[in-house]
């Protein structure tokens, strides 16, 4: 027989691994990324960044992992946070703070 609940429970279990996906992608990032891009872009620090993203990839993993038996084992208030604060980083943060340090030699019709 067909089980809807089964069926959601794949789909947000999907849903969480994606999450902790894009949380390591922007912790990997904020890390790799000099603490001198943040103050020029006019952003947060990175110690902040990295303190928050830290969080965020934690409980991304104790979502996605919960639906083993272990860790959260539900959609909250703190997996729907990870995914708000690593979303923001990657869509505000990420391209700003990379854009430091790309002026160089550029003329008119680009680098040379």
């Amino acid at each position: 027989m067909f089980q809807i609940h089964g069926v959601l429970d794949l789909i947000f279990w999907i849903l969480a691994i994606i999450a902790f996906g894009m949380s390591i992608w922007a912790l990997v990032h904020a890390l790799r990324t000099p603490a001198r891009a943040f103050a020029v872009a006019g952003k947060q620090t990175k110690k902040l960044w990295t303190i928050i993203l830290g969080f965020a990839t934690l409980f991304s993993f104790a979502s996605a992992v919960g639906y083993f038996g272990i860790g959260l084992g539900q959609l909250n208030i703190f997996a729907i946070a990870a995914v708000i604060a690593a979303g923001i980083y990657l869509a505000d943060v990420k391209p700003a703070v990379s854009q430091t340090g790309k002026g160089g030699n550029s003329g008119p019709y680009g680098p040379w």
